[in-house]
């Protein structure tokens, strides 16, 4: 059925005491953001719950928006009707004959805001029980455990009808934690590990390495596809892309084989912790998962690490690979991620990298190249982006898309 209105309540929030009007504040800028494809609603953050005006949006799609926004425990599309009682009757009859099936039980409960109404809540409980059985007489009333509750809530501006609570994504507002950068290729990997952190209620800005001709630009168009089905956790997230070949062609000319992926980690990492500088940043991500790959050894997170004393935070860091694709399943990255289009990681890979590199090895041979001209290079090529839930970076080659999923 088509609703009127969204009720969102919140579950961390209400613990958050003074801070809670900025934490209620920020999940309606994010609701507000997420929702950007629905230009007639209206959001309402209040106190204790916000509601969503539908004003004719198709309220199925906006339910299925909603489901993704991290700060919402849950909610319940709710129907507004005139604070008469034939308009009351005629809503509850038309939600009762779509969700109420012969044999099922039912149990009423109202809340008043506006005691001025001119029945108390008993009063109104027993009212509707009595016009639900007239017209379900196979139904069943059951005050403890229902199969349905039809909850009733009568304000100043009318009576609001609502029988399901559907679940949220649960976690803090996007924003309510500070900024983390986070290092985002376009594995299976960093998209599970941006989801966890936003969930967190950080304001991750993605930070995506390319070296054209090397990688393509479906290969950054993939990285920006990634983005946008993060964004809508948050509402919209910042996409920076930072030219990456110039620096990888000079380490692989000048770094022996071994230590080529350690010194260009280091080098990504500077460059992103420069960034968190500049722009706010409290904390470098990355979707380093122990022992999944030779950089991924204590050893060479030790040697990489040795380039800043910025936290760097690693959310799936003690999952396995069976783990983080289910996750990647759930959240709708899985399927972009295995598209085979190379990351700058992937086309510089050596065939033998140093498992356990030694940092002081390290250092010796990233002095062969220049790492402050590098960077600063790298730094004033960069492009930044803001990035919504929806948009599609892959349209260009809809076919090619289309044959590889």
């Amino acid at each position: 059925m088509q609703y009127t209105e969204i009720m969102v309540r919140y579950g961390e929030l209400s613990t958050k005491g003074k801070n809670q009007r900025d934490f209620v504040n920020r999940l309606g800028g994010n609701i507000r953001k997420s929702l950007h494809a629905f230009p007639k609603l209206e959001v309402h953050p209040k106190r204790d719950r916000t509601h969503v005006t539908l004003n004719g949006e198709d309220s199925d799609a906006v339910i299925e928006r909603l489901k993704q926004v991290f700060g919402i425990q849950n909610f319940s599309p709710s129907l507004k009707v005139d604070r008469t009682l034939d308009a009351i009757h005629q809503g509850v009859l038309e939600m009762m004959t779509e969700q109420l099936k012969p044999g099922m039980t039912f149990k009423i409960n109202t809340r008043r805001s506006d005691h001025n109404f001119e029945m108390d809540t008993n009063e109104l409980n027993e009212e509707l029980g009595g016009f639900v059985l007239d017209n379900f007489p196979k139904a069943v009333v059951k005050m403890r455990k229902p199969d349905l509750i039809l909850r009733v809530e009568v304000r100043n501006n009318g009576v609001f009808l609502s029988s399901e609570t559907i679940q949220g994504a649960g976690g803090l507002p996007v924003g309510t934690a500070g900024k983390g950068m986070m290092m985002l290729s376009g594995g299976i990997d960093s998209p599970v590990a941006s989801y966890l952190g936003m969930k967190r209620g950080v304001d991750m800005e993605m930070v995506h390495f390319f070296s054209p001709p090397y990688t393509s630009e479906q290969a950054l168009a993939k990285a920006k596809e990634l983005t946008s089905k993060l964004a809508a956790f948050g509402g919209s997230l910042q996409f920076i892309q930072v030219p990456f070949t110039k620096i990888q062609e000079e380490i692989k000319e000048k770094v022996p084989g071994g230590y080529l992926m350690t010194v260009q980690r280091r080098m990504m990492l500077r460059i992103a912790v420069a960034l968190a500088k500049k722009r706010g940043g409290k904390a470098i991500f990355n979707g380093e998962s122990l022992g999944q790959v030779a950089s991924q050894t204590m050893e060479s997170m030790e040697a990489i690490n040795d380039v800043t004393n910025m936290p760097i935070l690693r959310p799936v860091i003690s999952l396995d690979k069976t783990e983080i694709i289910k996750q990647a399943e759930q959240i709708g990255t899985y399927d972009l991620s295995i598209l085979p289009f190379e990351d700058c990681c992937t086309i510089f890979a050596p065939p033998a990298p140093k498992t356990r590199p030694d940092t002081e090895r390290t250092r010796y041979y990233e002095k062969r190249i220049d790492v402050e001209g590098l960077m600063q290079e790298a730094l004033d090529g960069i492009e930044i982006s803001e990035i919504k839930p929806d948009q599609n970076f892959l349209n260009q080659n809809e076919d090619v898309f289309a044959e590889l999923l």
